[in-house]
C-alpha cells in the first residue's frame, strides 16, 4: 500500500550543480536510517536516476529537470520523498514541483534562489512545511447530502420566485 501521488513540475537546477546535489540527497538520507538499495557513491548518477526514491520521474532538459508521475516505479511518498525535495533546495535557482496526493490533498514545493517553501498541506504526513509538525486538514466547504441536497435547491427555487415577485410588485 502506502500514499500514491502525483508530482508534476520543473525545476531550473543547473547541470553542473547535479552531482553535489545528488550527495546532498544521499547525505540527508543517510541520516534517515539504511539507504542501501541505493548503492555506494556513482560519481555518474544523477538526479533523474534517484528521483524515484522521490516518487517521481525526472528528466533533464539542460539546465531544467522535469518531474512527472512515476509510471515504471510505485510512486509512494515518503520522508526519503521529502527529504529530496528538501535537499535539492540550495541548489535550485527557481520552480515548482506540485504534488496531488492519492486522497485528493494538493501541495508544491517552490524554489527561489535556494530557499525552499511549502504550499498547501501535505496528505502523507498532515504538514505544512517539509518535516513540520502534523496540523489539521484544511476544511472544505461540502455540497449538503443526502435529503438536504433537493431541499437547499428547492428553497433556493422558492427565493428566486419571491424575489421576482416582490421587485414586480415594486416596479408596477
Amino acid at each position: 500500500m502506502g500514499y500514491t501521488v502525483w508530482p508534476s513540475g520543473r525545476l531550473h537546477l543547473p547541470a553542473a550543480d547535479d552531482a553535489a546535489a545528488v550527495c546532498a540527497v544521499k547525505a540527508v538520507w543517510a541520516t534517515q536510517g539504511d539507504r542501501g538499495r541505493l548503492g555506494g557513491s556513482d560519481p555518474a548518477e544523477t538526479l533523474a536516476d534517484i528521483a524515484w526514491e522521490a516518487a517521481a520521474s525526472a528528466k533533464r532538459g539542460g539546465d531544467w529537470i522535469e518531474f512527472s508521475f512515476d509510471e515504471a516505479g510505485d510512486p509512494k511518498w515518503s520522508d526519503a520523498a521529502t527529504a529530496f525535495y528538501v535537499a535539492i533546495g540550495p541548489f535550485v535557482r527557481e520552480g515548482t514541483v506540485h504534488i496531488n496526493g492519492g486522497d485528493g490533498s494538493r501541495w508544491s514545493y517552490t524554489y527561489a534562489d535556494g530557499r525552499i517553501a511549502q504550499q498547501g498541506w501535505n496528505g502523507w504526513d498532515a504538514s505544512v512545511e517539509p518535516f513540520g509538525e502534523p496540523q489539521d486538514p484544511p476544511v472544505e466547504p461540502r455540497e449538503p447530502d443526502g435529503v438536504a441536497r433537493p431541499l437547499v435547491k428547492v428553497l433556493i427555487g422558492l427565493a428566486i420566485i419571491i424575489g421576482a415577485a416582490l421587485f414586480l410588485t415594486k416596479v408596477r
